[in-house]
């Protein structure tokens, strides 16, 4: 399905000039009136256009922890301005597009492109700005992955090692007899749904649990992630085929936190996020008990997810320092199974595997790819030496409305910096 027959779908005027926070005046005025009015508890900071808004003020609607930057000055990218808008490229369903529509269609709210360390490209859109942390939804996953791989790597984790050596509370739960590699890869057999547009889906009980979804009156479900995962029931055999579900990354980031003994918010500041130079704090958005959403819960500004990218991209290294060990970068970036992707028919995505909370292209250039719902991603290209930040406020959740348009266009751009030198 194209960009265009997917939002003439959607009701009422959905195109990325008409629905844009300032022409709607969200959150404007003391107090806002009623119609600009956003909030968590009727539900509306899901609804689109609302969300274009939400996405980029998400401490304004639930409780947050904060990852802090440190007391350190923050690293500098050096500069170097290149006008890439006009790059062109072929869409999935062959259209002609350039770099610069490809923005707009796929309603961007930040792009930052990063070549051979440099910042060549950095745009923002409808309510983001420089300063502001933007949610990242899966890319989170991504730094969890990242995490646990350092532990990995310090013999603090054994991803052989059954997942209730670390949290025992999880034995009559469908991980019961799972093991820790087959979380980090999401290989386990699980009852969970994951459909974004089903509402009876088991994805809305996980958002009621982690506190990015009101409770409704008389609702007798689990109210705190802990307890959603415990109340996890099993399908089919663990480490056969990968399934896309949230609740594996909340399982590993229940596991980081026994392994380190640190909640998910310091263990971020302090491996990362500090030694990194971020530039400004991060956050995660908390359940009721004040627990982080591994799987979908922090907020960053754009230009730190580039920092991050960029650290990837370095096998680990960056700000004059190693701060993930290369071993784990190059783990993630070899990637998993593709056999046991290709059941779950990515059909954007062909030949792809997943491997530790990451996205593996196994295209020409070896690219990989942290993303999430309305299109969050980085995306890094090793030959090309291009890392791409995005954070955008699509209409879509699912990023089958986003590949079609920014996969071609990523590549397109990558071999355009490669052929300038």
């Amino acid at each position: 399905m194209s960009l265009a027959t997917a939002s003439s779908n959607l009701p009422g005027t959905a195109n990325p000039t008409s629905t844009d926070p300032k022409t709607f005046g969200w959150m404007h005025g003391f107090p806002p009136s009623p119609d600009r009015t956003i909030t968590f508890q009727d539900g509306s900071f899901r609804n689109f256009p609302e969300l274009r808004w939400a996405w980029s003020n998400i401490r304004q609607l639930v409780p947050t922890v904060n990852v802090w930057r440190g007391a350190g000055p923050a690293s500098v990218f050096s500069r170097e301005d290149h006008d890439i808008g006009a790059v062109g490229s072929i869409t999935m369903d062959g259209r002609p597009m350039t770099f610069a529509k490809m923005l707009e269609e796929t309603y961007t709210d930040g792009i930052a492109v990063l070549h051979r360390g440099k910042l060549i490209y950095e745009r923002y859109f409808g309510a983001l700005k420089p300063h502001k942390p933007h949610i990242a939804m899966s890319v989170t996953k991504s730094f969890t992955g990242v995490l646990a791989g350092m532990l990995v790597a310090e013999g603090k984790v054994d991803p052989q090692a059954p997942v209730t050596d670390y949290v025992p509370e999880l034995k009559a739960s469908a991980f019961g007899d799972a093991r820790v590699h087959e979380v980090m890869d999401m290989t386990t057999g699980l009852a969970y749904t994951e459909v974004y547009t089903d509402k009876n889906s088991d994805v809305w009980g996980l958002r009621r649990a982690n506190g990015m979804a009101p409770i409704p009156p008389g609702y007798e479900g689990a109210t705190t992630i802990f307890d959603f995962l415990i109340a996890q029931k099993k399908q089919g055999e663990h480490g056969k085929a990968f399934a896309y579900k949230t609740v594996n990354t909340d399982v590993l980031a229940w596991i980081i936190r026994r392994a380190s003994g640190m909640t998910l918010s310091d263990l971020l500041s302090e491996r990362i996020w500090q030694p990194m130079g971020a530039e400004e704090d991060a956050h995660y958005h908390v359940d009721r008990i004040g627990t982080e959403s591994g799987g979908g819960g922090l907020s960053t500004s754009l230009r730190d997810l580039a920092r991050f990218g960029e650290t990837m991209r370095n096998q680990g290294r960056f700000n004059g320092r190693q701060i993930v060990p290369s071993s784990v970068v190059e783990d993630i970036a070899r990637g998993g199974d593709p056999e046991k992707f290709k059941p779950a028919g990515y059909t954007t995505l062909p030949g792809a595997s997943y491997r530790n909370q990451w996205w593996i292209t196994h295209n020409a250039h070896g690219a990989y790819m942290a993303r999430g719902v309305h299109g969050q991603g980085i995306y890094i290209d090793p030959r090309a030496e291009m890392v791409i930040a995005r954070y955008a406020s699509h209409p879509m959740a699912g990023n089958a409305a986003n590949d079609p348009v920014t996969l071609p266009a990523y590549m397109a751009l990558a071999k355009a910096l490669m052929a300038g030198g």
